[in-house]
């Protein structure tokens, strides 16, 4: 039986083709190489499997199923993981070469933290530089994200590291899509659990018109997700009996959220 290794990285693939090469290209030229890959296919009906095959590399673990979504593709991966910590990835998306061996260490040294996240510059298409998120740097303390959270969010979801443990005990929920990672962070904040960023720039986040992250932007409204995303993060600690002082704060930025949507609407009509 093979060691387990310090790192598990859990990259899903939806039709993710055009930009797949560079993104697992660069995860495997990581400075710390001690990880499996876990690349998980949900469903893709373009090229994305010969792509994957094309690697001989033994770290890389190819999984694949019938398309399910998103939260069921992550869990999947969770499970099958057999390292330390897990590190997220998205198939569009470049590491910088240190990402892994920053994040690693940060855990290793701090074994109080949870979560460690990164600063992240968004890309297009063709990897030209498109400017920096403003919320992901001014929010990397967990003081920070955690003031920040209920009524935003301001973590990078493909740039995390997390303890595998903790992964397993906060599934993904396919209830909170497209926002499962935002509904991820205020459960883990919720928990009292702790999450900080390497204050360094370790990913490329790319923006096209295929990603998910354009799709919801482009929405009329996305504070109307946010608003639902917390509705059922607060019904769902209403039900367990553990509402707390931040729950109150998720609480309050529902309601804004509310009234900005509603606001957003009005302007639109008139």
């Amino acid at each position: 039986m093979q060691p387990s290794p310090l790192i598990s990285v859990v990259l899903p693939v939806y039709n993710g083709a055009d930009y797949l090469r560079p993104t697992i290209d660069a995860i495997l030229s990581q400075t710390q190489g001690d990880f499996e890959l876990l690349v998980i296919n949900d469903g893709s009906s373009d090229g994305s499997e010969t792509i994957i095959r094309s690697y001989p590399d033994s770290r890389i673990r190819y999984f694949h199923h019938p398309n399910k979504g998103f939260a069921y593709t992550l869990n999947r991966g969770i499970g099958e993981a057999r390292g330390k910590y897990i590190a997220r990835i998205d198939a569009d998306d470049i590491c910088l070469p240190q990402r892994f061996e920053k994040q690693a260490a940060w855990l290793e040294e701090r074994p109080g933290t949870d979560l460690v996240g990164c600063f992240i510059t968004f890309i297009d298409e063709k990897g030209e530089v498109k400017g920096d998120w403003p919320e992901d740097r001014a929010h990397y303390t967990n003081a920070q994200i955690r003031e920040a959270l209920p009524f935003k969010n301001c973590i990078a979801h493909p740039g995390v590291m997390v303890r595998t443990e903790v992964f397993r005990s906060f599934p993904y929920l396919d209830s909170q899509k497209p926002v499962e990672d935002y509904d991820m962070w205020l459960r883990l904040a919720g928990a009292g659990l702790v999450m900080e960023k390497v204050p360094e720039m370790l990913l490329l986040y790319r923006v096209h018109g295929a990603s998910m992250t354009l799709s919801i932007i482009k929405k009329k409204n996305v504070f109307f997700r946010h608003y639902h995303c917390k509705r059922r993060y607060l019904a769902g600690r209403l039900s367990k009996g553990r509402l707390n002082m931040f729950d109150i704060r998720v609480f309050a930025g529902m309601c804004k959220d509310l009234l900005t949507a509603i606001g957003k609407n009005i302007k639109q009509k008139l």
